[in-house]
């Protein structure tokens, strides 16, 4: 066996994967989105998998609440103030050399998504939000990239495959976004650990199967596992896609991938907290955005973002001009203190 296949060498003993798919995985190139309970799950799998190439995009930082589920972080992280997406490269990178692990601190969304993901072999959902699941969707179903979903929240996760032209999509299962407040999320029913593990463990498994072609071995169903009550379900979704004029996979029209102008703000889950971002601008720079607000803020910084507080409301500052906001849910009132304390 070659020295570099040596460390893969009770993965290739597998009867289905062997020296040939080994190889492929070595060769293969993936994007995580999202590096939280299950980002940091799957990205740690590839890595040990030995796939070539992965990319890991965040748009958070790690917070001590994060440490329960999240398996990559600990509490030097946080008091660093790294960003989750660079934690992990440093961590993945001394797992295996080998590998090419980038973390990137971004928020995936219509306008920078294809320069994120182009060339992907396939993409692995961490994400923690409907809008920038469908937005993958919409980008992996017209690009023909495959994309594996997963959500976990609770005791209870779910996954599924999405291989363009092959299976349903996800708008083939789910139709429109939920309306927010019809959905739980982190800050209703909490989450524990193991299922994200579960969750994840699976969706690095379908990878495995798909980066190296095994399609007839790949689940093509949506699975619904709660670990609290010991449930798992199968659900049949091969007749969705058939049955459905899905806007995505049958009529070939993507509106997640839209360009629209103007501020966008997103609830972040379990946070009490809302994301703003100016679609029109790339870059900030933190040094001088600091020096405005010293005279009404006490500021703390590093290359990777700015904080500061204002009464009731802390802000995250990223240089690509996003802002994490505090102490409100209401989005209204998140896009007018960005406007009001970041001038943009």
């Amino acid at each position: 066996m070659d020295q570099p296949l040596e460390r893969f060498s009770r993965q290739i003993l597998f009867q289905h994967i062997g020296e040939k798919s080994q190889k492929i995985l070595m060769d293969s190139y993936t994007v995580v989105v999202g590096c939280g309970a299950l980002g940091t799950v799957s990205s740690s799998y590839l890595t040990r998998a030995g796939i070539g190439h992965i990319r890991i995009i965040d748009r958070d930082f790690i917070e001590e609440s994060n440490l329960q589920r999240q398996i990559l972080f600990d509490e030097n992280d946080i008091a660093e103030g790294l960003p989750k997406a660079i934690a992990a490269q440093r961590k993945l990178r001394q797992i295996n050399t080998d590998t090419t692990i980038e973390g990137i601190v971004a928020d995936v969304n219509y306008a920078n998504i294809e320069e994120l993901t182009k060339d992907a072999d396939i993409i692995v959902d961490g994400t923690d939000n409907f809008e920038t699941r469908f937005l993958i969707n919409d980008f992996c179903v017209k690009n023909n990239i495959p994309w594996i979903y997963g959500a976990c929240i609770g005791s209870r996760g779910l996954t599924m495959n999405i291989i363009p032209s092959k299976t349903p999509c996800l708008r083939c299962v789910f139709e429109t976004m939920p309306q927010m407040g019809t959905f739980p999320t982190c800050d209703t029913a909490g989450v524990i650990g193991p299922i994200a593990g579960i969750i994840a463990s699976i969706q690095v498994t379908e990878a495995i199967k798909i980066l190296t072609k095994d399609y007839e071995s790949a689940n093509r169903t949506l699975l619904d596992i709660d670990v609290w009550d010991t449930r798992y379900k199968q659900i049949d979704i091969s007749d969705l896609r058939s049955l459905n004029d899905c806007p995505a996979c049958k009529l070939h029209t993507y509106k997640f991938l839209e360009a629209e102008d103007g501020v966008m703000a997103t609830l972040l889950c379990g946070k009490n907290a809302v994301q703003v971002m100016c679609r029109n601008i790339s870059n900030i720079d933190l040094d001088q955005l600091a020096k405005r607000l010293a005279s009404i803020a006490d500021i703390s910084s590093n290359e990777f973002m700015l904080k500061f507080k204002v009464k009731d409301n802390e802000f995250t500052v990223f240089p690509d001009g996003r802002a994490i906001i505090t102490g409100t849910n209401d989005l209204g009132t998140a896009k007018s203190l960005y406007s009001k304390y970041l001038g943009m």
